[in-house]
């Protein structure tokens, strides 16, 4: 494995769509994020364009609930007004939200379901890496399904039963089956094996910050 990233510095995120919207009421915005755009602004001030600048243009209160990897695509909330973000950020912390992902992982897995129950920390000289780390890695779990057994990928669904950064990318990593088109954890064959990252955000349940009902929100995967 090759040392830290390099910084964004050729950071292009996707235009077309500008916006996709799923769902939008007086309490929350549901957006479908496409891979290579960032949730929020990077720290380097060429990193100002995202998920959040671009759905304020229009909705000027939305703010973070959760966020998405910048190559990650998938289903994103948002909250528009302060008593929604308290609700739904509490549902987030508390566990109360269900979240299922597709990815592509490189190799056959030969199981049909399993967990991966790893503690992660931060990779401190290869930031923003994670590692698994026994002793001093927070608890983490992953559930997986095996969707479909390709020539030499598996097609998973993922069910992350914590919150953990990159926590899915790094428990496919530790069971041997890294996601193709990772540019952080492939080797260079498995990230030449994708156009992107791919890992998408396929559905998010959440309880309605004022109806009080358990919604279900989809975006198709793209690859």
């Amino acid at each position: 494995m090759s040392g830290p990233m390099p910084p964004l510095l050729n950071y292009t995120p996707p235009m077309e769509p500008y916006l996709n919207v799923l769902h939008q009421d007086d309490d929350i915005l549901v957006l479908d994020k496409q891979s290579g755009l960032l949730s929020v602004p990077g720290k380097d001030p060429s990193l100002w364009d995202c998920l959040e600048y671009r759905a304020r243009k229009t909705w000027p209160t939305a703010g973070m609930c959760h966020r998405l990897d910048k190559d990650t695509s998938g289903v994103l909330v948002m909250a528009l007004n302060k008593r929604a973000h308290g609700r739904i950020g509490s549902q987030f912390e508390h566990r109360k939200t269900t979240k299922s992902y597709i990815a592509r992982v490189a190799g056959i897995i030969e199981s049909d379901s399993g967990v991966v129950d790893l503690p992660l920390a931060t990779d401190w000289d290869n930031k923003p890496r994670q590692r698994v780390d026994h002793e001093n890695g927070k608890s983490s779990q992953t559930e997986w399904v095996v969707l479909e057994r390709e020539a030499n990928a598996t097609r998973v669904r993922l069910h992350p039963l914590t919150g953990r950064t990159h926590q899915l990318r790094v428990h496919m990593k530790a069971i041997g089956h890294v996601i193709l088109g990772d540019a952080f954890y492939a080797d260079a064959e498995t990230l030449a094996a994708a156009d992107r990252l791919q890992l998408h955000a396929a559905e998010l349940g959440l309880t309605h910050p004022t109806s009080g009902e358990f919604l279900t929100f989809v975006a198709p995967t793209p690859f």
